[in-house]
């Protein structure tokens, strides 16, 4: 049921229920997940443990009875096989060393990230009945982890890189673009169900260059995607609020957006299937208030179908389980007429 559940509300057939799931719905604030993260010395390793990676995927299946399983990884794993090299510092974040040398890259094969692809067919093998999501970082994004070197503030090393170094930008770009499918291309052959592409900072850039510094980019990975299967593509941007029109003629199948959208009118603008729109601080209130703010914003949904509930950003390490257990169960709970 959860399987054509998620696939039918993407379609925009009827449903009895929206899906669930929530990003980062595998995490710290499950005292399961940070059971299991003990068993590696750091993040990275973590992440290629196919058989770590395989139960962390299935934890909020297990715990939440969500919809859908994302698989456990990384946005910044393709970029280590590329020759960036990339480290989880406790307490910082990402970090990322690259000599700005475009020509010091190379192209990402599927074999090199196959890790990625077993946790997919290791989690195909034991559940049989809920869509497994593939994902991906947005080229833009990871462009700017590595010319920033990690999570930026003003993103200025990443804007004057875009300005001043346009034709190596270009070029990374393009050698993005290429990897991502190549890295995509491993995971629907692994046997994802639909796939989502995560496109953290793109919101940084001025509006007037969206088209030609990152859209470009994103049409040609969506494009190529599809060539090798026409596979469900979700686009989650965070601070989408102001550049939904800018989205305008992209490949994609649903939209995921943050609560700077907003979604009744969104949804009156535009035929494709959206996600998300909640805000995830949501979850800090008592349980009483978690319930009757989540039924408020289901009722105001206009379509009752095309839309798939899921938060505006991840879940934070600090939430409780309890609360968001509790969120799935409200919004699983909520029939449409």
């Amino acid at each position: 049921m959860a399987f054509m559940l998620l696939l039918k509300s993407l379609r925009g057939e009827k449903l009895p229920r929206f899906p669930v799931w929530l990003m980062r719905q595998a995490g710290r604030y499950m005292p399961q997940y940070r059971e299991l993260r003990q068993k590696e010395r750091d993040f990275l390793s973590f992440c290629k443990n196919v058989e770590l990676a395989t139960r962390v995927s299935l934890l909020p299946l297990e715990l939440l009875d969500v919809d859908a399983v994302i698989i456990f990884s990384d946005i910044l794993v393709p970029l280590e096989p590329m020759g960036v090299k990339v480290e989880f510092v406790e307490g910082e974040g990402p970090v990322l060393y690259w000599d700005g040398k475009v020509e010091s890259l190379r192209k990402l094969s599927c074999e090199q990230t196959d890790f990625v692809n077993q946790v997919i067919r290791g989690v195909k093998a034991l559940v049989k009945d809920v869509p497994v999501i593939g994902f991906c970082g947005a080229p833009f994004t990871l462009m700017a982890y590595m010319v920033e070197g990690g999570s930026g503030k003003d993103f200025k090393k990443s804007k004057l890189f875009m300005w001043q170094r346009r034709e190596d930008y270009r070029k990374l770009m393009n050698l993005l673009v290429e990897s991502l499918v190549e890295y995509l291309r491993g995971q629907i052959g692994a046997g994802a169900d639909l796939l989502q592409v995560f496109d953290s900072w793109a919101m940084h850039m001025p509006y007037e260059d969206f088209e030609e510094y990152a859209k470009t980019y994103l049409r040609r990975l969506f494009e190529e995607v599809k060539r090798i299967k026409d596979i469900p593509l979700i686009y989650f941007f965070r601070g989408s609020g102001s550049f939904l029109k800018a989205l305008e003629g992209l490949p994609l199948d649903a939209l995921s957006v943050d609560w700077t959208v907003d979604l009744p009118s969104a949804m009156k603008e535009s035929p494709k299937a959206f996600q998300g729109n909640m805000d995830p601080s949501l979850l800090y209130c008592d349980e009483e208030l978690i319930v009757e703010k989540t039924l408020e914003f289901l009722r105001c949904i206009p379509r009752k179908t095309k839309y798939v509930f899921n938060l505006g950003h991840g879940l934070a390490p600090d939430m409780e389980l309890s609360k968001v257990k509790l969120l799935v169960d409200t919004v699983k709970g909520y029939k449409l007429p």
